[in-house]
């Protein structure tokens, strides 16, 4: 970090020496021409921040969107022309945040062991209980057989219908505790079971749906998508991405941006077809997946960006304010023998190139 200091801040104190151009990368993300490393340090440190919180909310969903809000946030707090101070101040509450997540993350894993755990040991508690009831059981029998025997070598006829009622009553009532026994049981387990299905219920809904905007969580699309690769049948994945939404942190704060991103993905959720698919990829990106081929998914496509993209009303303490969002939606189908990783790869190229077209015809 020391050395990053030093590089940017002789590079602020240098800004108007010229500095050789630098190609467009892949998709259209790098910095085409580029005059300034500092611009493209700092826009690799954002995607970085980014990519961190976003891996955050795939190892823990109940509480990666915290972290990614914050490492957004963080980011988006270094101006343009940062000093290696205000730089190396991000990077330690960066560490700070990840830090904190990390032992929130472990602390909540830990929480929902010990309830496995629970779970566990209460069914080995009740497998304990019947193999006990079996045992007094069995005794029970064995004492009945005894009886019995006793009995074949008796003479007086009274002695051994005496012996018989005897050994009957006890057998009936060794089988009425079993039964009795058994249903207490068996109780107290489907009780625990039901809980604990309650639990992992929660738990796998809390996974599959992102916290902010109750669209379908990255890694639960993510899952949806390899089974339809390994269907082989066709689909179609779609990338939105929301125009200028940095503006909006940076003019409005985190807060109207969040509530930017509920409302956008309400009214996404709303255009789309119930069959089609929705989620948050992360940051201001949407996933969306059609089971259809291209040319009517492109048509979908059409008029999702028709409704979607328009005025938005955010209501704050200042008083309203009226926010017109645009969106660039990158479209790729899928083709055999194809990944994941690749098919997403084609529609965030398609995405960035319609975003770099629109550049151009401004």
């Amino acid at each position: 970090m020391i050395s990053i200091r030093k590089y940017l801040d002789a590079s602020l104190s240098n800004a108007d020496a010229p500095m050789p151009g630098a190609e467009e990368g892949l998709a259209g993300r790098a910095i085409a021409s580029s005059r300034d490393p500092v611009a493209a340090f700092l826009d690799a440190y954002r995607r970085m921040l980014s990519g961190v919180g976003q891996a955050g909310m795939e190892a823990c969903p109940a509480l990666g969107n915290a972290l990614e809000a914050n490492l957004a946030a963080i980011g988006q707090s270094l101006s343009t022309s940062p000093s290696g101070e205000a730089i190396g101040l991000a990077g330690e509450k960066a560490t700070t945040e990840i830090r904190n997540w990390g032992r929130s993350t472990a602390r909540h894993y830990r929480q929902k062991a010990a309830e496995v755990k629970e779970m566990l040991l209460a069914m080995a508690r009740a497998a304990e209980s019947v193999g006990e009831r079996d045992q007094r059981c069995a005794r029970k029998l064995h004492e009945v057989t005894a009886n019995l025997r006793s009995i074949a070598s008796l003479d007086d006829l009274s002695q051994i219908r005496f012996s018989i009622e005897k050994s009957a009553s006890e057998l009936k009532g060794s089988i009425d505790r079993m039964t009795a026994e058994g249903k207490e049981v068996l109780g107290r387990l489907q009780s625990q079971v039901k809980t604990f299905e309650v639990k992992l219920a929660e738990a796998e809904q809390l996974a599959s749906v992102d916290a902010l905007t109750r669209l379908r969580s990255r890694s639960w699309m993510e899952n949806q998508v390899e089974q339809r690769i390994a269907a082989a049948a066709p689909f179609c994945v779609a990338l939105l991405d929301l125009d200028g939404f940095k503006r909006v942190n940076d003019d409005y704060g985190h807060v109207v941006g969040d509530e930017v991103l509920r409302q956008f993905a309400a009214e996404l959720k709303s255009v789309c077809r119930s069959t089609d698919l929705v989620g948050r990829w992360g940051g201001d990106e949407f996933l969306i997946l059609l089971d259809y081929e291209i040319e009517a998914a492109r048509a979908q496509m059409d008029r999702v960006r028709e409704w979607v993209c328009g005025a938005y009303t955010i209501q704050r303490k200042g008083g309203p304010v009226v926010l017109r969002m645009g969106a660039t939606i990158g479209l790729a189908a899928f083709t055999r023998r194809e990944t994941m990783t690749q098919l997403i790869d084609r529609a965030d190229a398609a995405m960035y190139a319609g975003k770099s077209e629109a550049r151009r015809k401004a």
